[in-house]
């Protein structure tokens, strides 16, 4: 079975035309998805995208899809090297390729205790370069997809509409 790009963006984009509501929620809760799923918080995407969506009383269903579309197993390794590449533009020096293969080789090379004190030290480092990095990325993306998704929510409500009152 090939993998085929151009079904997978076609069942997005019909899961998409399918869904119902008010545009702007609609639209929000894709750009809350795709905020969420560009940032390296990848094991927390699902419980960040619900809990933010609840608070925000936007639709959960459109930044869950949202966020699957920009956060899936061909995304991460390049979302996460840009993220850390920005972060460490931002936060020079406390996250380099360089210190990062340091901690591989202490986790190879130690016990557990130093390994832990190693991964603990790098932790909060890493936190903040890839997040800083994360965030700048995803925020221009969080934009544009609320606009275009707003027009494109939008424009399926009015097609509904019409075909209403041709009915």
């Amino acid at each position: 079975m090939a993998f085929n790009l151009q079904r997978v963006a076609r069942y997005y984009s019909l899961r998409f035309k399918r869904l119902r509501g008010d545009p702007r929620s609609l639209a929000l809760g894709a750009a809350v998805g795709v905020f969420i799923g560009i940032t390296p918080t990848l094991p927390l995407h699902t419980v960040a995208i619900i809990g933010v969506t609840l608070l925000m009383r936007v639709s959960t269903i459109a930044a869950l899809i949202a966020a699957t579309v920009v956060s899936n197993p061909l995304t991460f390794v390049p979302q996460y090297y840009i993220s850390w590449k920005v972060g460490d533009t931002i936060l020079p020096d406390r996250l380099t390729w360089e210190r990062i293969k340091e901690v591989l080789d202490v986790l190879t090379t130690q016990g557990i205790a130093d390994s832990l004190k190693t991964i603990s030290h790098l932790s909060v480092d890493a936190v903040l370069v890839m997040m800083t990095g994360g965030i700048l990325v995803a925020l221009p993306f969080t934009f544009l997809t609320y606009y275009y998704s707003l027009r494109f929510f939008i424009k399926i409500r009015e097609k509904r509409r019409q075909k209403q009152l041709l009915n």
